[in-house]
């Protein structure tokens, strides 16, 4: 009887054990916990109460990697920074994976579909090519976090795909071809990089008509390669599509007229549109399309995080408000 309770007591221990544990490692060359990064997401308690650290360390993790709904609080922390620690994978619209057809919905490399999730200091890529869409990260949840990262892909790279969502996206590198930041979340971006590799479009905002914020850019700088000189800064995917530009740099690359109604004159009056205190070459808005705007002072106070993250801007309601950017937890 004595060696029964003891090994219960043993096994007892050892399960709240596991249960405290807060770190995880994930190091390909085999020095941590796990060798690739969806073993270690597998791993992870559903719906803790506490916050989790994900440490990848460097290496290039070859992937497909999905951090499911119920895997909430996780902070996912490349070691040695977006230059060191890569997740990589292929999939594109029309590809063939075990007799199923992949569509744009199951091409990421990435997919974080959880709420509170911070992703920091590494690159997610979709190394396809120009094969049509091919996402590299995509984001369901609600107050998520991307944090100085690399998004590298060419068409349809960053699909923020959840509804009810918020998403803020600080200091990252963004590259892609055509429509390579869409959906229907909200989304600040504050301090990225942009580049532009195609004559196409850089947004496809697909905001729902419940939301007065969609997509908006702070103080980010586009860039575009050599030979691109035809770029539009968005389309609607969504008639009701709302994306803004505050105090961002635009190259020469930006089409005079700005924005594309996607074939749809209807969406000129349904969509919004909008710059504020922009520079570079590719700013002058006295050729803009008509139905774009230009924000005054007053109307640009009202694009803060406290008011873009707030519980509830239009008809959608959120569980909380939120402030997005990086704060302090215990972990």
């Amino acid at each position: 009887m004595k060696r029964i309770l003891l090994f219960f007591a043993l096994l007892c221990g050892c399960c709240a054990a596991a249960q405290e544990k807060s770190v995880y490692v994930v190091d390909c060359n085999g020095g941590g916990d796990f060798t690739s990064v969806q073993a270690c997401f597998d791993a992870l308690p559903s719906k803790s109460a506490a916050w989790r650290t994900v440490r990848i360390m460097p290496g290039t993790y070859r992937e497909k990697v999905t951090l499911d709904v119920y895997k909430d609080k996780v902070r996912i922390v490349g070691v040695g920074g977006r230059d060191s620690v890569r997740i990589v994978w292929s999939d594109f619209s029309g590809k063939v994976v075990d007799g199923y057809e992949l569509t744009t919905y199951d091409s990421y490399t990435m997919s974080l579909q959880a709420d509170d999730v911070w992703l920091e200091g590494l690159t997610v890529a979709n190394d396809a090519g120009r094969v049509g869409q091919a996402v590299a990260l995509e984001t369901r949840g609600d107050r998520i976090l991307v944090g100085d990262c690399a998004l590298v892909g060419d068409q349809d790279t960053f699909f923020t795909k959840g509804y009810v969502s918020r998403v803020h996206v600080v200091d990252t590198y963004i590259e892609g071809t055509t429509d390579f930041i869409f959906g229907p979340s909200i989304v600040l971006f504050d301090g990225c990089a942009i580049h532009c590799k195609a004559d196409s479009y850089i947004t496809a905002a697909s905001t729902t008509e419940r939301n007065k914020y969609g997509y908006v850019f702070r103080d980010c700088r586009v860039t575009a390669a050599d030979g691109v000189t035809k770029v539009y800064l968005g389309r609607p995917w969504k008639s009701t599509a709302r994306t803004v530009w505050l105090r961002c740099e635009f190259p020469a690359a930006i089409r005079p007229e700005g924005w594309h109604n996607w074939r749809d004159p209807a969406r000129e009056r349904t969509s919004f549109y909008a710059e504020w205190r922009c520079g570079g070459p590719g700013a002058d808005r006295s050729r803009r399309v008509a139905w774009s705007h230009e924000l005054s002072d007053d109307e640009a106070a009202d694009y803060t995080p406290e008011h873009i993250f707030a519980k509830k801007t239009g008809s959608e309601q959120f569980r909380s408000d939120w402030t997005g950017r990086f704060q302090s937890i215990d972990l």
